[in-house]
This record gives C-alpha cells, sequence and structure tokens, in this order.
C-alpha cells in the first residue's frame, strides 16, 4: 500500500478505537457512578461530581483511544502473535493505570478506588483491541504490512 492509504487505515483504526474506548469508558463510567460508588464507603472517590469533569474524562478516554487504535495497528502488523497484541493491551493499560494510581495513592480513601481504575483500564484497552481485530478480521481495517 502506499502511504496515502496507509495514513487512511491507521485514521479508521483510530477512529474505531476512539469510539469503541468511549463507548467501552461511559458503560464503566455509569457503573462506577451508580453501582459502585454508591454501595462501598471506599469508592466515592469513582464518582464523578461535575459535568465539567465527565466532560475532560471523556475527551481523554477519546483521544486515548484513538492514539490506542493508531499504535495498535502498528503493533499487530500482518503477523498474529498474540503476544504482541497482549502487551499492547498491558503497556497502554497499566500506563494509563499507574498514572491514575500515582495520583491516588498518598490519600488511603482513594487506594482501592485507584485498583479499580486500573483494572477498568486494562479492560478498556482489551475492548478495544478484540474490536480492532474483529473489524481487520472483517477486512473493514486493514493491517499494516
Amino acid at each position: 500500500m502506499n502511504l496515502r492509504v496507509e495514513r487512511i487505515e491507521s485514521l479508521k483504526s483510530g477512529l474505531v478505537a476512539a469510539g469503541c474506548f468511549t463507548v467501552a469508558f461511559a458503560i464503566v463510567t455509569i457503573i462506577n457512578h451508580g453501582l459502585l460508588a454508591k454501595r462501598f464507603v471506599n469508592l466515592t472517590a469513582l464518582q464523578i461530581n461535575s459535568d465539567l469533569r465527565l466532560l475532560v474524562s471523556s475527551a481523554i478516554a477519546l483521544s486515548t483511544g484513538f492514539l490506542f487504535g493508531v499504535a495498535y495497528r502498528y503493533i499487530i502488523r500482518s503477523d498474529r502473535n498474540p503476544h504482541l497484541q497482549q502487551g499492547a493491551i498491558f503497556a497502554f493499560g497499566l500506563t494509563r493505570g499507574l498514572a491514575q494510581f500515582d495520583v491516588g495513592w498518598q490519600d488511603p480513601t482513594t487506594l482501592w478506588s485507584a485498583a479499580i481504575l486500573g483494572v477498568e483500564n486494562i479492560w478498556l484497552f482489551a475492548m478495544t483491541a478484540l474490536t480492532l481485530d474483529w473489524t481487520i478480521r472483517r477486512k473493514w481495517i486493514k493491517p499494516l504490512e
């Protein structure tokens, strides 16, 4: 493929990943805010108290998903090595999760919330990777060769 076509495929991959990651993020946010934070006192840090925080968190999720989608396409290429796929998921998930943990570890009341967010981040990237793999198998997105 020529460079222009590769860029279009990367853009498609990024857009699919951004959409998937944002939808998964919305599901997790609803569960956190509506279920976990209301039932468990130690998880009150999971609540979203303002529209601005929700908007900023959603924008971060959208951009994170886009960047993951572009990078994931380059990481997996045409070979179907499961170690590359899993490594990409854990690298992105742990990076995002540990950054959130770094913010919350100083306050013992937010420690459990930070741990849950870390696990959720790996799940978010895994769902996004599964969606990208599915779109590549259906030939909606061409793998990098």
